[in-house]
């Protein structure tokens, strides 16, 4: 096999192959054979008809695709190995010259991964900001406990308040029309934690059981429902039932009730405990992100706009499966927030992913970084836990999708430079 390589604008490779005809009709013959396997052939049982009854019910140019579709595989392998290239897409064939006895002659390009400058990555010193536990952190953690474990008693004697929790009949209507699926009967809210339109629920605050009353919003402008964005609204509501909330005791029984404690300052200690695992968590995330971002910002890379469109198409799919789960559609999206918006959106966070990835590869190829066994292991552990599914069991799920695969151990190599960064560059908490 002879190759010629032409180097090409946004790395993009022009390789000329010249395969020798004897191994041209070898591919021929084999891929006869093959096809001869499942086509019925009178006279003939199948796979036993001679190479040119096949062409004749086959098709000679049937044959020879068949021959190269069997055969590029390899030969592209061959080609990238010979000449140490780092393709990033799969290879593809511009043109083609396969004539029986004759060398064949294919015209393929691959894109190779940019060229990746690295600046200072290691003896680094990065100022990061220190996490400050809020003042109140332990206190809202036990309201919060306090709120979980409350329990609630029917009133009738006063109106509502902003903490209650209420029975309600409501009715919506936009410009003079009926909202579709904007009523319900008896719904219950707590009004302290409504996901409602804003302004809503406090509207619902200082009101008598029993009476009408009217409640006057407006749709936010990323409203899903383009109908509605940003258009005033009115509900007609009728509140049956308060329910007001009666927080337990924070006493020594409480603290028992929760969890292992015996007393009220145990609660306390494990609480400050998690307060102080959090913060401790947020400092090691802010200081990696600080660190990486210094490291990637000393890098040269001239990023191909192919592969920021590649790494779009990907996230405008994920972005799909997340709108699917919540309950919306990619039209719905659009109709709300634009095409373009999306898109352009879109496509920044695909700069930055692409980016990112080109950094950790290179420092990965740099300091001979890879992914062990132990490590891909470790990662299907944590998902195992994650998802409460035994390892071996979701290894034969992933084993389906090489592209989960692939990821998982992108992933796992992400964590691994990562790493590297954090223990060979200094970080000062400000």
């Amino acid at each position: 096999m002879n190759t010629t390589i032409e180097k090409q604008e946004n790395n993009i490779v022009k390789v000329d192959i010249e395969i020798p005809a004897k191994e041209g009709i070898s591919y021929y013959n084999n891929a006869a054979k093959k096809l001869g396997q499942y086509v019925n052939i009178p006279g003939f049982r199948k796979g036993k008809a001679p190479r040119n009854i096949v062409e004749q019910h086959i098709g000679e140019e049937k044959i020879k695709l068949e021959a190269l579709e069997d055969a590029l595989p390899k030969i592209f392998s061959d080609v990238i190995r010979e000449n140490d290239f780092d393709v990033i897409t799969q290879p593809y064939v511009e043109s083609y010259d396969y004539k029986i006895g004759e060398d064949i002659k294919i015209t393929a390009k691959m894109e190779l991964r940019p060229e990746v400058k690295l600046g200072e990555y290691k003896g680094l010193t990065v100022e990061v900001e220190e996490y400050k536990i809020p003042e109140d952190a332990m206190k809202k953690s036990i309201d919060q406990m306090l709120n979980q474990h409350a329990d609630t008693v029917i009133v009738t004697d006063r109106k509502t308040k902003e903490d209650d929790i209420i029975v309600f009949d409501f009715e919506g209507y936009s410009n003079g029309e009926k909202i579709e699926h904007g009523d319900a009967k008896k719904y219950t809210m707590d009004l302290a934690h409504s996901n409602f339109i804003p302004g809503f629920a406090e509207q619902l605050v200082n009101r008598d059981i029993g009476i009408n009353f009217d409640v006057e919003v407006k749709f936010p402008e990323e409203y899903h429902e383009k109908k509605l964005a940003g258009q005033p609204a009115t509900f007609k509501c009728l509140i049956h039932e308060i329910k007001a909330k009666v927080l337990p005791e924070l006493d020594d029984t409480f603290a028992q009730k929760v969890g292992p404690f015996k007393t009220v300052d145990d609660l306390k200690e494990s609480i400050q405990k998690y307060l102080d695992t959090q913060k401790a968590d947020i400092d090691r995330v802010n200081s990696e992100e600080a660190v990486f971002k210094k490291v990637k910002d000393a890098v040269e890379v001239d990023i191909p706009q192919t592969m920021i469109d590649r790494e779009t198409d990907e996230l405008i799919e994920e972005y799909k499966q997340k709108l699917s789960g919540q309950g919306f559609t990619w039209e719905q999206a659009i109709a709300a927030q634009g095409y373009d918006n999306i898109v352009s959106q879109l496509k920044e966070d695909a700069a930055v992913r692409v980016k990112n990835s080109l950094v950790i590869d290179k420092i990965a190829k740099a300091e001979n970084i890879a992914v062990t066994q132990e490590d891909f292991g470790a990662k299907l552990a944590e998902l195992s836990r994650m998802y409460q599914l035994d390892v071996k069991t979701m290894y034969k799920q992933f084993a389906q999708s090489p592209a989960v695969l692939n990821a998982l151990s992108q992933q796992a190599l992400n964590e691994k430079v990562i790493k590297f960064l954090s223990e060979n560059n200094t970080v000062k908490l400000i």
